[in-house]
């Protein structure tokens, strides 16, 4: 018998690898070789086998790798502003500069590493445009653009409804240009404000920090920065929400949609109101004003096309209803009916009446001494959302069964006045 250990005496001779692997190794070899020296490269650049990255190393199969000239600020940046999470400590170079970092973001993963010009590594220039364009998806559309502008970024397209959902377009302050969407907004089309409908809300009271630590704790709101230092804007509701802390009277602020911001300021004085030059914000042309009774409101140009359908319905903590409380309900609906086209029919108490065709939908009463606006978030179950209330150091009435749904009249720690809703 042939001893199967005399092939290793045997003369080596070379023979040609398979083509299909050489190539893949070549490669490889150059990937590797485009970037820093000293880099530890993650397998997915390296493996052996074209698999799937998923089942070797838990990466995506394509992962953007940004140059960037300042890598430290970039990560916090990102993590900051985008919520990404670091997924392991960054690899510094011997010269100082980051080599490589990774970061978490909406599902995928983002590499990083200041610019190595020596290599033809560099961050985008300045003024010069970008080859790339990522995108992301997030929460809140018009909350993220908020804080990106706020933390250096340039906004190229201001938060707008298409047919795949709303989405904007930024640079953020490494050159880099993202458009962050929300696919899932794709009705946004339908549910977006008609003229006289509310395009924000905004809740006025004296702390805005013990606001956001109430709500988060009742309603579940999560907060991004708002556009000064006593102002929040919540994510993911609707309409648009946000807090603004140092003001003693509690009501909430409404900023209505119209088709045109310049005529609606006119018929505002023309009706007896007082109104600002209309301005240009980030989500297109505002004007403040004040109606012929004290009301402190703004008008905005956001939505223009008006409203198709009454939107779905409100979901766990969004605003669901509005009650407004005027002196005199007879010059309140001349007023709003001259400016925002409303119209009025008899509501089921003295002097109530329901406004027709609004989102969302609202209410209003006289006898007010000053006008006041009570919001009625939505919530999934009324009596886990009271006991929330109490705990965190409001009031609350027992639930109420109402014709629309079950009702609950609280106020929070500050004083504020909301009403619960579990709706439907």
């Amino acid at each position: 018998m042939t001893d199967p250990l005399d092939a290793l005496y045997a003369p080596v001779e070379p023979v040609d690898p398979d083509p299909r692997f050489a190539t893949r190794l070549r490669s490889r070899l150059a990937r590797a070789l485009a970037l820093p020296e000293g880099v530890d490269m993650p397998r997915t650049v390296l493996d052996p086998e074209p698999v799937s990255a998923a089942q070797t190393t838990g990466y995506p199969g394509v992962i953007p790798y940004l140059a960037v000239a300042d890598a430290r600020r970039a990560l916090v940046w990102y993590v900051d502003v985008l919520g990404a999470r670091p997924r392991a400590e960054p690899i510094v170079m011997p010269d100082g500069r980051l080599g490589h970092a990774e970061l978490e973001l909406a599902g995928g993963v983002i590499m990083l590493a200041d610019e190595h010009p020596e290599i033809e590594f560099t961050a985008p220039t300045p003024g010069a445009g970008t080859a790339v364009l990522l995108h992301i998806e997030v929460s809140d559309v018009d909350a993220t653009a908020n804080r990106a502008v706020e933390a250096g970024a340039r906004l190229e397209r201001l938060p707008a409804d298409e047919s795949y959902g709303r989405s904007a377009t930024l640079v953020d302050p490494f050159g880099h240009r993202w458009t962050i969407s929300d696919m899932a907004a794709s009705s946004a089309q339908e549910a977006s404000p008609g003229h006289g409908d509310v395009s924000y809300a905004s809740l006025w009271l004296p702390d805005d920090a013990a606001a956001a630590a109430f709500y988060a704790a009742v309603l579940g709101w999560r907060f991004a920065p708002g556009g000064g230092p006593e102002g929040r804007q919540v994510e993911g509701v609707s309409p648009p929400l946000g807090l603004w802390g140092g003001q003693q009277h509690r009501t909430t602020f409404l900023c209505f949609a119209v088709d045109d911001v310049a005529a609606a300021v006119e018929r505002v004085r023309a009706a007896g109101g007082e109104a600002g030059e209309p301005r240009q914000e980030h989500g297109g042309l505002l004007a403040d004003c004040v109606d012929d009774q004290g009301l402190a409101f703004s008008l905005s140009e956001a939505a223009g096309r008006g409203r198709t359908t009454s939107g779905p319905a409100p979901a766990h903590g969004d605003l669901a209803y509005l009650t407004l409380g005027v002196g005199d309900t007879v010059r309140a609906q001349a007023f709003l009916s001259a400016v925002l086209g409303w119209r009025f029919t008899p509501g089921r108490m003295e002097d109530g009446w329901n406004v027709d065709g609004v989102a969302p939908m609202a209410g209003m009463h006289g006898g007010a001494e000053r006008p006041v606006i009570v919001p009625m978030f939505a919530v999934d179950d009324i009596e886990s959302a009271v006991a929330r209330v109490r705990v965190a150091g409001g009031t609350a009435t027992d639930p109420e069964q109402m014709p629309y749904g079950i009702t609950a009249d609280c106020t929070d720690d500050q004083g504020f006045s909301f009403y619960l809703g579990q709706l439907g």
